[in-house]
């Protein structure tokens, strides 16, 4: 573990760069959390896809069960108006998945990328590390520096 330039003992991987600014270090810090919160939107995006797969199978059922119960008019319904509908315009839940993949997260990762490269030299939460330094109890349990200190 070494000392970095602002006087605090950092693991390599997320140690401030010598030419570093503070409001560089700050602004790759600020765009690695907007990209987590991509991320996050990410997962409610796969969460949405998942959830009107499965509610469509459980029309699908729900037709299967009115069927068998004679209501055959209602299960027709299900089946004509609503299962396998878009639930956007032209899209099932998968193409808005892929479409957000290959659009927006991408470019989002990218730039995040290019934040870091050019304000790190790549290194991820720098931010944060400096951070968890300045806040941790140093020589109290629990607050070690990393996992090599423990």
């Amino acid at each position: 573990m070494d000392t970095d330039d602002t006087g605090l003992d950092l693991d390599p991987e997320h140690s401030r760069p010598a030419t570093a600014t503070d409001a560089e270090i700050e602004a790759a810090g600020t765009v690695s959390e907007a990209l987590e919160k991509i991320e996050r939107a990410r997962g409610h995006l796969y969460s949405f896809h998942q959830l009107i797969g499965a509610a469509d199978l459980g029309f699908g059922e729900g037709a299967d069960q009115l069927v068998a119960s004679g209501h055959e008019d209602l299960a027709g319904r299900l089946r004509e108006e609503l299962i396998g509908l878009n639930v956007v315009a032209g899209r099932w839940s998968f193409q808005l998945v892929e479409d957000f993949d290959d659009g927006y997260w991408t470019a989002a990762r990218e730039l995040d990328r290019a934040v870091r490269d050019a304000m790190t030299q790549g290194r991820r939460h720098v931010y944060e590390a400096e951070m968890k330094q300045r806040r941790r109890t140093h020589g109290r349990s629990g607050h070690e520096a990393g996992p090599q200190d423990l």
